[in-house]
Formats: C-alpha cells, structure tokens, sequence
C-alpha cells in the first residue's frame, strides 16, 4: 500500500427502522471505495471486501457507529447490534444498551479487524442482534484496508 490509506465512508443520516435479524441500509456514499477494494450498492446493508494483495491475505478495520434506540410501542430492555461477516454476528463486535425508555437513543459503536484471505472475498453488515425492531439514526461505517 506504500503508506497510502485505502478507506471508505458509508452512511444514512434519516431515522430507519430496522427489524430484528436484519441490516442496518447506508444509502449514502460520502467516500466510496474507487480501489475495487470495498463494493457497495447504495440503499443495501452489505459490504464485499475483497482478498486483492501479493500477501496470504488482506486485512481491514471496520468501524461502526450510530444511534440506536427502542421504538414506540416496543417493550422496553437490551437492545444491540453487531458486525457480521458472511451473515455470522461477530461477538466480540456486538454493542449492547438497555435504554430505560421507548425512544431514548444511545450510541452504539463496534470495531473489528477482518482478514481476507487472498482471491476471496467475504461479506459484512451490521444486524440488529435484538430480539425487537430498534430504530436506528446517523449510521455510518469506515472500512479502511490496513494491509
């Protein structure tokens, strides 16, 4: 990478809905990856990393973070999201809160680093780990391939 950065922005500023089990959507792409490292369609949840490198394997630092909270008439109690990778929730990537009320917002930010093995390529998201619907506001990821 010669001391060069590779990374990419993605967000979606509006409040969203987000049922339990599902992707969080990032419909805008304030720094798109331009590398063919990193594809997105805008308005989707997920994320293709690819394994593109003269290495065993490439490596990236995914960082998330929004705003998340219960909905009106959602029962009150823990709620959380966490990165996936090929559909599997991270654990040591999960961000837990137990608001005390339907619409108390919290921030949730995760980090992870992923490795992609060299010619691969794997799939990431972030997915309400929640046993409810949470609402989610100002979401936003950072992928930056670090080697």
């Amino acid at each position: 990478m010669k001391g060069k950065t590779k990374m990419a922005e993605y967000s979606n500023t509006p409040l969203q809905t987000v049922d339990d089990g599902s992707n969080i959507l990032f419909a805008e792409s304030p720094f798109p990856c331009t590398k063919g490292f990193v594809y997105h369609r805008e308005g989707s949840g997920v994320f293709r990393l690819r394994g593109v490198t003269n290495q065993c394997r490439a490596l990236y630092k995914v960082w998330f973070g929004a705003n998340i909270a219960i909905p009106t008439g959602g029962t009150v109690g823990e709620i959380s999201v966490a990165l996936t990778l090929d559909g599997e929730p991270l654990g040591a990537s999960e961000a837990i809160v137990t608001p005390t009320a339907t619409e108390a917002f919290f921030n949730a930010s995760v980090a992870a680093i992923i490795p992609i093995d060299r010619g691969c390529c794997s799939v990431i998201a972030v997915e309400n780990t929640s046993d409810q619907p949470i609402d989610v506001q100002n979401a936003n990821i950072i992928i930056e391939r670090i080697a």
